[in-house]
């Protein structure tokens, strides 16, 4: 059996900084994910994507912003169980918690914090015939290795940030980048539409809307695709087609887990430390909803935060802690003594 004082469902970038944070509080913790590598989306689906809202980064590659996350936590030697997913939890008569994984794998923790992101999930594909047949054979639905399409004729099919910000990634990659969407317009961010727009100007990307992929050519390996625009047929040859609609999130077992789910999100308390319906549970980050939620890492890490603030309370009933600026004490200085509060700039909190 793993034990450990905060358990962690999900090791994406907002789970990865709650390790952080429960670090400072002098908490263990211990993730699950199921993916075999921390990081979540970022590691999984697009590792060099460039994230433009990080704080101090005015770009970072998340693969990038995924390894500066585990670099910072090593610190507090956390413990992983990866390729497993969170089968069952169980609260105690003490009110700590059991979750055991699909493998058996056991684990007992004080508090437990759902970080899972969307969930599991799967791409929404296309309606085309035979589209399984060239899945890893030129029809792709994630970006993991830009370099894959070096020099490669490639069509980008979507009409949100995902299509358009690899359009404009891969236009200094690939030899052709075509992007197509069913409507004139996109749902992306106005400044990568006027990038993408740009890019068609300076003919770097053929801009084919409205459009659809209504067949896929080729044998062992996609060739060509068929194109219908405005009652047009048209065929052009491509090496890759990335079809970028998005992805059907699923809470999976958590769902059963008699939390209160609201459109496939748990719903949590923003206005103390978002935690669920039940107590000892929490969830932050893209898996949790509640007026006003914005889907960002940012405001995941702000919850991150204020979860573990409420878990050392939780874990220490009646104890006081000092809460210090890190500028001024490091993160070695984070003991909640009164001795270490008289060598720093303190906030006390009660």
């Amino acid at each position: 059996m793993i034990t450990t004082d905060l358990l962690i469902i999900g090791a994406g970038p907002t789970g990865l900084f709650a390790v952080f944070e429960a670090g400072l509080l002098k908490m263990k913790c211990h993730l699950i994910d199921a993916l075999p590598q921390p990081g979540g989306q970022l590691t999984e689906l697009y590792p060099k994507k460039p994230i433009f809202d990080i704080p101090g980064y005015p770009t970072v590659n998340a693969g990038e912003l995924v390894d500066n996350l585990m670099e910072q936590i090593k610190q507090f030697q956390p413990g992983f169980t990866l390729g497993e997913t969170a089968e069952t939890i169980n609260k105690l008569e003490d009110g700590t918690f059991e979750v055991t994984t699909n493998k058996g794998t056991v684990h007992h923790a004080k508090a437990v914090a759902i970080a899972g992101g969307l969930g599991t999930f799967e791409p929404r594909k296309p309606l085309l015939e035979n589209i399984e047949k060239f899945e890893e054979n030129g029809v792709e639905y994630f970006v993991k290795e830009p370099e894959h399409f070096r020099n490669k004729k490639i069509v980008i099919a979507g009409g949100g940030d995902s299509a358009l910000d690899w359009a404009i990634f891969l236009s200094d990659v690939a030899s052709e980048v075509t992007l197509i969407h069913r409507r004139n317009e996109f749902r992306g961010a106005l400044d990568s539409v006027e990038k993408v727009q740009a890019l068609k100007d300076a003919g770097k990307i053929k801009l084919i809307t409205p459009a659809e992929v209504v067949a896929l050519k080729g044998d062992s390996h996609i060739t060509g695709l068929s194109i219908k625009s405005n009652d047009e047929i048209l065929d052009i040859d491509t090496d890759f087609f990335i079809a970028l609609f998005g992805l059907t999130p699923k809470l999976g077992a958590i769902a059963n887990w008699g939390l209160d789910i609201e459109k496939n999100a748990i719903k949590v308390n923003n206005a103390l430390d978002y935690q669920t319906n039940i107590d000892g549970i929490y969830a932050i980050g893209d898996v949790n909803t509640y007026p006003g939620k914005l889907k960002l890492i940012l405001c995941g890490f702000h919850e991150a935060t204020m979860m573990c603030q409420s878990v050392y309370n939780r874990i220490n009933p009646g104890k006081k802690y000092v809460l210090k600026y890190t500028t001024v004490s490091g993160v070695d200085g984070f003991d909640g003594t009164r001795k270490e509060a008289e060598k720093a700039v303190v906030m006390k909190i009660d």
